[in-house]
């Protein structure tokens, strides 16, 4: 039950809109940015932002915002990051994580990698139907958000909010399939990528390749006139 108690404390307007903008972020969030973004004031968003603490949607630290350090840098200030476990509620209960990993172990075991991934770029350009390959990096954001992968925009290294540093890179904070990935991640890594390719498609202006770093998704998606191989 302490998933659906979890899942419960987002029902309140406030609470929600502080938790997607902490889990947007990617990084460190203060009580004050928080407010700011949710449009509350800072001593109703601390309470917020610590009640989704309690409940384990947001984990919680402190350090100095003003990135100085010995006297006269300022007392430590209460920073929020989106908790690492996952919340999944299923009523009567059910359990295809299980289902996957059996799978996923046999799929290893027995060398199907190549027809795992023939099957999941079968999907994803069933997913895509009829419309032509994803014509941008916008719109291959907008397709890859409502898939759950929380994308965002980055420079060619990896920086959010520095788009132009050597062409746009669209990162992705979520990967949907993380909990079989970490058991067996070349498997699924290379069945998230031809999903990807399926999806956003093979011959358009974009396209996905293999880019894994710690904490995201190991697939990203660029130009394909972008040459970072």
């Amino acid at each position: 039950m302490a998933d659906i108690d979890a899942i419960a404390a987002l029902q309140d307007p406030v609470r929600r809109r502080l938790y997607e903008y902490v889990a947007a972020q990617g990084r460190e969030v203060g009580r004050n940015e928080a407010a700011e973004a949710a449009g509350v004031a800072r001593t109703l968003a601390a309470h917020h932002l610590d009640r989704l603490t309690e409940a384990g949607l947001l984990e919680s630290g402190s350090r100095r915002l003003t990135g100085r350090s010995g006297p006269g840098a300022g007392r430590p200030a209460k920073v929020y990051t989106r908790a690492r476990a996952e919340r999944a509620v299923s009523l009567p209960a059910r359990d295809y994580r299980t289902a996957a990993e059996l799978l996923a172990e046999a799929a290893e075991q027995a060398g199907l990698d190549a027809g795992l991934c023939a099957a999941a770029r079968r999907r994803g350009e069933t997913l895509r139907g009829p419309a032509a390959p994803c014509g941008g990096l916008d719109e291959a954001v907008e397709m890859l958000a409502a898939r759950g992968y929380e994308p965002y925009v980055a420079g060619a290294e990896g920086v959010p909010g520095k788009p132009e540093a050597a062409g746009r890179v669209v990162r992705l904070r979520n990967c949907p399939f993380h909990a079989v990935a970490e058991r067996f991640p070349p498997l699924v890594c290379g069945m998230n990528l031809a999903l990807l390719e399926g999806l956003i498609g093979t011959d358009g202006p974009v396209r996905a390749r293999m880019d894994a770093r710690p904490g995201e998704c190991c697939v990203v998606v660029e130009s394909s006139k972008n040459n970072f191989d």
